[in-house]
């Protein structure tokens, strides 16, 4: 009987945090990484005309930033709900973490890895192509991936080239709830600022556009931008204060900002070596302020979550990700088969619009059927829950 009331009391203790912003915001950063990788076409005619260089190049070219922004919210959002669960429960469980991020992340991952080494030659070799695949399977099977990518370059398999960054957050979700299960809550600011500074030494020893990007060294630091600005906002007080009384020119200061890194990241940061080396730090530092704007901000331009459709969207943003390059394939296929792929218009509008909704599609079917049920059992290793992941 009392094992039972122990239980019954640990289940009311249960703490539901839902940020309802986010799941919007995750939408958006998908659809970014989305549009950074569509509008394909293999006539020159098409690639050589301004109207397709401007979008392509100009208007999504940053697009990738979207990985960025993913890595600060899933820093910011862990950070808080560990920090809770220390709160709540006097200690970070850090097998509970584990096991919560092993049924969240790995059956689709793994499932993306079996697609890519597995169905995607064979479908290759049934359209009469030959699969050339460089990806070595066992760092996909090992989350070092990214590694991989560095050394091999992109894989033959598309779904597999997305995974980089998965990795990345596994490597950062093994180490990180030891991290701050080591250290008290007021001295958390020492291994934030460490990373921080690590991943900048690291930039500055490396510099080179690929290790920037896909290293883990180089992007663990915008995690920890986002861990800091969870700690600040539920350990200082006067800063939560001065982020909910954000004033409308800090606002446009905050979007403007982010606006211009999206459309001239290249014409801003990356023409001088000391701007090279600090840029994803601040990059990852004007993110941060969106998420803690669309949070907790009293007075914002505008919240997210008013966006319904989007924000709807946004609870199967891992599925958009990680399957998004199987709606692109499809839709090309498709498209080049019917010679619908051969003007401006098709190419940039008519596939682009066909394979996003090819993506929502498989995603949503992936999520209920798949995903949902591990999920499901998530759930029962967590101390603080985040209700957005089991909405239907």
């Amino acid at each position: 009987m009392c094992v039972i009331l122990l239980k019954a009391n640990m289940q009311a203790e249960k703490k539901s945090i839902y940020f309802e912003n986010l799941d919007g915001l995750r939408f958006l950063c998908f659809l970014s990484v989305f549009l950074f990788h569509s509008f394909h076409t293999e006539y020159d005619t098409l690639k050589l005309n301004p109207v397709y260089h401007f979008v392509k190049r100009s208007v999504f070219g940053n697009g990738n930033l979207g990985v960025n922004f993913f890595f600060v919210l899933s820093g910011f959002l862990i950070t808080y709900l560990l920090i809770q669960e220390k709160k709540s429960t006097g200690k970070i469980h850090i097998a509970h973490f584990w096991m919560r991020r092993i049924l969240r992340i790995w059956p689709l991952y793994y499932f993306c890895v079996f697609f890519g080494f597995v169905a995607f030659p064979f479908l290759k070799s049934a359209f009469g192509q030959t699969p050339n695949e460089t990806a070595h399977l066992i760092n996909y099977l090992t989350f070092t991936n990214n590694f991989d990518f560095i050394s091999t370059g992109s894989p033959d398999s598309s779904v597999l080239a997305v995974l980089w960054s998965v990795a990345i957050e596994e490597q950062f979700y093994l180490l990180w709830p030891v991290v701050l299960f080591l250290f008290p809550l007021k001295k958390y600011w020492i291994p934030f600022s460490v990373i921080i500074i690590s991943s900048l030494i690291f930039r500055a020893m490396h510099d080179d556009d690929t290790l920037f990007e896909l290293h883990s060294l180089s992007c663990i630091g915008d995690m920890a931008v986002g861990a800091f600005g969870a700690w600040l906002i539920m350990e200082k007080e006067s800063f939560l204060t001065a982020i909910q009384n954000l004033k409308k020119p800090q606002l446009w200061l905050i979007y403007g900002s982010f606006i211009l890194i999206f459309f001239f990241r290249k014409e801003l940061f990356f023409n001088h070596y000391p701007l090279r080396v600090v840029e994803r730090i601040f990059i990852a530092g004007n993110i941060l302020f969106i998420i803690l704007e669309q949070c907790f901000c009293v007075h914002s331009l505008f919240k997210v979550s008013n966006l319904k459709m989007i924000s709807r969207l946004g609870i199967i943003t891992y599925g958009l990700y990680c399957l998004h390059f199987v709606g692109i394939l499809i839709a090309t296929t498709l498209t080049k088969k019917f010679a619908l792929n051969t003007q401006l218009w098709q190419v940039l509008l008519l596939d682009t619009t066909l394979a996003l909704l090819l993506t929502i599609g498989i995603s949503k079917l992936s999520y209920r059927f798949y995903e949902l049920p591990f999920l499901k059992i998530k759930e029962k290793f967590a101390f603080v829950k985040n209700r957005t992941k089991l909405l239907p």
